[in-house]
């Protein structure tokens, strides 16, 4: 157990290099999502948008990224050498989930910095913050091993994340309160981090959050069976 944490730890130092060194994965992934946050609290209703704007985010630091960084490693064999050493499947994946987590917890600090700077202050339940960030980031970091497994090549990995990315962008809360908006937008993974991110701001009670915790679970376990189901070690040419 030991081993895999501090092998995990290390792999999500390199991939947090690697992400450094690459300037147009830097901006996709970091710089992108909050230029689209600026364009949509120009709008108007600023606080309400920003501190929804984290269940967007996990769209393209967590799920985007890791598509992309999934399958270019398994067609480079840099998978199948990680899996034949030292570290397990689960140093593996966590390795990939911790560096991914460092990039969302980034960006909601920026966020937080954003809304304060422009009077909406700080929040009041940050734990809940953090429940929500942890689950959602493993949520998408297995939805994203599972699709990694059905993409051909790195180059069409942005092809095959347009589909969530619309689900995301259009099917959660983030523009219009969940209350004006169909019941089935309640079961979109993007949701419950939504909500619990102006719950958190808000000094929501745990109470209220169990439920989306509820659905962040029910989520969790179909996206493990994905990611086993669909997930590929080999390259898919040959």
């Amino acid at each position: 157990m030991r081993t895999d944490v501090l092998h995990a730890v290390r792999l999500a130092r390199m991939d947090l290099k690697l992400l450094g060194r690459n300037t147009t994965a830097v901006f996709n992934v970091l710089l992108l999502p909050l230029l689209f946050a600026w364009m949509l609290s120009q709008g108007g209703s600023e606080p309400f948008i920003l501190t929804g704007m984290p269940g967007v985010l996990l769209a393209f630091a967590v799920f985007m990224n890791l598509v992309n960084s999934f399958t270019a490693r398994r067609e480079e064999l840099v998978l199948k050498r990680l899996r034949g050493g030292q570290g397990s499947a689960v140093a593996i994946f966590g390795g990939a989930g911790l560096a991914a987590l460092a990039v969302f917890v980034l960006q909601v600090a920026l966020l937080v910095v954003w809304i304060d700077r422009t009077g909406g202050g700080l929040p009041e339940n940050v734990p809940m913050m953090l429940v929500a960030a942890v689950l959602g980031v493993a949520v998408f970091a297995l939805l994203a091993a599972a699709f990694s497994g059905i993409t051909p090549n790195a180059e069409l990995a942005q092809v095959a994340v347009l589909p969530v990315l619309i689900v995301v962008l259009v099917g959660s809360p983030l523009i219009v309160p969940l209350s004006e908006m169909p019941f089935a937008v309640r079961l979109v993974p993007t949701t419950p981090i939504v909500e619990m991110m102006r719950m958190g701001y808000g000094g929501g009670s745990w109470a209220a959050a169990l439920p989306w915790i509820g659905v962040l679970l029910a989520w969790l376990v179909v996206a493990g069976l994905l990611a086993k189901w669909l997930f590929r070690w080999d390259p898919r040419h040959g």
